[in-house]
């Protein structure tokens, strides 16, 4: 059960109801998720939807890199929710079962693609020391390019902010389970 209700209009200041309207309107609408912790402050959510929009289905990054940054991301912060609405799209974007598995239950990862190592190299590294390895970070602008890499880091620390909320509030896991639960 979530430590904060879900936020209704009636909730919001008169002022910010336009705006709650506004962010309403978008991902998530008023849902469950993440993004609705967002519409406590409505303001604050309309500026987030335009970046959360970028990094999640428009980066120059393939699909399979950004859910399995999404992915890399929800397991160094331990969110369940983030995990299992990603695990599935994960799957279907081109991670392999062992892959995930092993992510989801820390254990020993299978022989990686470049691309799979460069991103769970930096996730691992940034969320484990706050810092990137010389090497991983070649490996990541070698395969990425500089807008790739930067794209990486910036989805990686926006999915770090959602997981944060989600489990501040213990959002818990969607409603819908298709996969095993993240281990936390």
């Amino acid at each position: 059960m979530p430590r904060l209700p879900q936020v209704t209009r009636e909730a919001v200041k008169e002022e910010l109801r336009a705006v709650f309207d506004e962010v309403s309107a978008g991902p998530g609408g008023v849902g469950t998720g993440p993004m609705s912790v967002l519409k406590n402050s409505p303001e604050m959510a309309r500026r987030a939807i335009p970046l959360f929009n970028y990094v999640r289905n428009e980066s120059s990054l393939s699909q399979k890199v950004r859910e399995l940054a999404m992915l890399t991301t929800a397991r160094a912060n331990d969110c369940p929710y983030i995990w299992n609405a990603h695990v599935a799209l994960g799957r279907q974007a081109g991670l392999s079962d062992e892959l995930v598995d092993a992510l989801r239950d820390k254990r020993p990862l299978p022989r990686l693609a470049d691309d799979e190592a460069a991103v769970v190299n930096m996730g691992t590294e940034f969320f484990t020391t706050h810092r990137v390895s010389q090497e991983t970070f070649d490996l990541a602008l070698r395969l990425f390019g500089p807008q790739g890499l930067v794209e990486l880091t910036t989805l990686m620390g926006y999915y770090a902010m959602l997981a944060f909320n989600a489990n501040a509030v213990d959002l818990g896991l969607p409603h819908s389970l298709t996969e095993p639960g993240l281990p936390v």
